[in-house]
């Protein structure tokens, strides 16, 4: 029996490498395509092309950024002394949403996880340590004071936190870490702004 014609294919093989996309739904959206209006179809696919073209990560931070430096850190009104530690833009993105951080990020792109191969090399970390080390390499050249820990917490995001903690303790750097309000196992992501607001508010020294 023969199949999709070879473009419907490719649609497919592309769509199915997207995270949690299978066969069906790869399906699912690859109809859903050829049956919306062209102009819409075309729109998508140059929002695709912009995001590849023109995003990347901010030299100071690591978040995604279309401009360099990013806004965030750009921001005279950010109290760039104080630099948040999260694993993923998207984390930075549930904190921002509290309004209550006045400091910057730093995006480490991820969190240790030895099982999956993934070691403190293969984050940001070292990027992090120069900005605490060179205050040219900070947002605005400003030195930095405080590191918050603001990493899930999961195995994987304990294991990153202590990793830093014993790092940082190398450094006069006063380190703190997001309050327990957040639920254990649980991800930034799926944290309410308020569940991240009393996280933030009640957050502690790290031992």
């Amino acid at each position: 029996m023969r199949g999709y014609p070879e473009p419907v294919e490719r649609l497919l093989a592309g769509l199915e490498k997207l995270p949690g996309i299978g066969r069906r739904t790869a399906a699912r959206l690859a109809f859903y395509l050829l049956k919306a209006e062209p102009e819409e179809t075309r729109a998508l696919a140059a929002a695709i092309d912009s995001v590849v073209d023109t995003v990347g990560c901010c030299s100071v931070c690591w978040n995604l950024t279309d401009v360099q430096p990013c806004r965030i850190c750009a921001d005279e009104q950010r109290e760039a002394s104080c630099v948040l530690v999260v694993e993923e833009p998207r984390d930075l993105l549930g904190i921002e949403g509290t309004s209550l951080h006045k400091g910057v990020y730093h995006v480490l792109t991820g969190r240790i996880d030895p099982l999956g191969g993934v070691g403190p090399s293969d984050l940001t970390i070292a990027a992090l340590l120069e900005r605490i080390d060179d205050a040219c390499c900070n947002a605005q050249g400003v030195e930095v004071s405080e590191v918050i820990l603001g990493l899930s917490p999961t195995l994987e995001g304990d294991a990153t936190a202590l990793h830093l903690a014993e790092v940082l303790r190398q450094r006069s750097v006063h380190v703190t870490r997001l309050a327990r309000g957040l639920p254990t196992g649980g991800r930034l992501e799926h944290a309410s702004a308020a569940v991240l607001a009393d996280a933030l508010l009640g957050r502690g020294v790290v031992d």
